[in-house]
């Protein structure tokens, strides 16, 4: 089971061009960028909000389109819009 964790770890740190490499908010994204779901921060009421919209730990997510801050995010087939405040709670790298 460790050595499955190891491989799974190794590809979220090797990412190919154009994919974060790092842990960060989400809305260090830019448009066209893509990740994977770190983790979900904040309170219960908006974790179970976000983790019901598909961002889940391990989810590849892609950003669609950024303006002033709010995204558009591609997470398991479904676009989905979210202001500042929510995607900065989801961790993505």
């Amino acid at each position: 089971m460790h050595s499955a964790m190891a491989v799974e770890d190794a590809a979220f740190t090797a990412q190919p061009k154009g994919h974060a490499a790092h842990q960060m908010p989400l809305t260090f994204l830019q448009a066209g960028e893509q990740a994977r779901v770190i983790k979900v921060r904040g309170n219960d009421e908006i974790h179970h909000h976000l983790e019901n919209l598909g961002f889940v730990a391990g989810a590849p997510v892609r950003v669609v389109n950024k303006l002033s801050g709010n995204l558009i995010v591609e997470v398991k087939g479904a676009q989905v819009a979210l202001d500042r405040s929510a995607a900065s709670k989801i961790i993505a790298g």
